[in-house]
């Protein structure tokens, strides 16, 4: 009797914990076609021209507003921070949602460079491998924190050297960090998954779920984006 207790609960946390691993990836899906449909917005309607300047070759220039833009869901990351932990479970999403439609704006510029098919056939890509990750770092029974962490301090050396370029501007010094953070997000997909299944507990209330399944939709989302910016510009077709 206490055999067949035991099971039924393991049943029940299981099934609970597959409905809030779910939630996280409605959370993410529906951030992505958020971000989507922001760039598919700008790209198509007079909105590009009043963030962007455009010349007549299709060359995009840069502004102080899509400079701002530029940096403004970086400085929303921050205040999602905040805002998980001392605003509404409303303001959570509120800033959620948000921080994935100025995403779609800021990567206009970088999109519009890019063929329409060969941004398709990225995001395949990217939805490919990151569905593979994410399932190991689901199943896997091996600890993946000391390589995750060790990832983390990764990808400030990356985003440092990234900073550096932009004045540099050097070919080979690009194609290098693209690849690496192709690696290092790929490796940070599985670890992110496990630390949010990890952070699952059965008793928390469903405010508290629901905080923490948009936290974890957020760092995927970041690994899913850092990934496919990556491959598009190892693989992509410009215009």
């Amino acid at each position: 009797m206490f055999e067949t207790a035991k099971t039924q609960t393991g049943t029940v946390i299981d099934a609970d914990l597959r409905d809030y691993m779910l939630k996280v990836y409605n959370f993410m899906a529906g951030g992505l076609a958020v971000t989507a449909l922001a760039a598919y917005i700008c790209l198509n309607t007079p909105l590009l021209r009043l963030f962007f300047s455009v010349s007549p070759s299709g060359q995009i220039s840069m502004s102080v507003i899509s400079w701002l833009l530029l940096f403004a869901p970086f400085a929303m990351i921050f205040a999602f921070g905040w805002v998980l932990n001392r605003g509404s479970l409303q303001q959570v999403q509120g800033v959620f949602w948000g921080f994935s439609a100025l995403m779609g704006i800021s990567l206009t510029p970088v999109l519009v460079a890019y063929t329409g098919a060969s941004v398709a056939r990225i995001f395949l890509i990217t939805a490919a491998m990151f569905g593979s990750m994410s399932i190991y770092g689901y199943t896997t029974k091996k600890d993946l924190s000391s390589i995750g962490s060790f990832v983390i301090m990764g990808v400030w050396g990356l985003i440092i050297a990234s900073l550096v370029n932009i004045f540099f501007k050097s070919p080979g010094l690009s194609y290098a960090i693209s690849v690496l953070t192709v690696l290092a997000f790929t490796v940070l997909t599985a670890y992110d998954t496990q630390k949010i299944r990890q952070m699952y507990m059965a008793g928390d209330m469903s405010d508290t779920l629901t905080r923490k399944a948009i936290a974890g939709a957020l760092a995927l989302y970041m690994d899913f984006i850092n990934m496919f910016l990556a491959l598009l510009h190892l693989f992509g077709e410009r215009r």
